[in-house]
């Protein structure tokens, strides 16, 4: 399992670096000279920003999820310390917590 799941965390955290790393060239782009083509950008920067965000704390749980990999606890819930079903670290790898406890 140790292989297969390390292997798994470090694709996902490939796809999320590149996310960010594209996501930053989007936003450092220069805006256009019409101010209403400004506008448009300026909101579509606001939409990058969060994605950008909301992609590097994703990114930061893979990497958490890689370390309690590394050191033996990975699939242990956080809360009550039940392993984690196999079928929701399918769904969310970096999973701290149980189905129980998540609820």
């Amino acid at each position: 399992m140790y292989e297969e799941k390390h292997k798994q965390l470090k694709e996902l955290e490939k796809v999320l670096t590149e996310r960010v790393d594209g996501l930053a060239r989007d936003l450092s782009s220069t805006h256009s000279a019409d101010s209403a083509e400004q506008v448009t950008e300026r909101e579509n920067e606001d939409v990058l920003r969060n994605l950008q965000e909301e992609t590097k704390m994703e990114l930061q749980q893979v990497r958490a999820a890689l370390k309690r990999l590394d050191a033996g606890e990975y699939g242990v819930c956080a809360s009550c310390g039940a392993d984690i079903s196999p079928a929701r670290l399918q769904a969310l790898p970096y999973a701290t917590l149980c189905i129980h406890c998540a609820k």
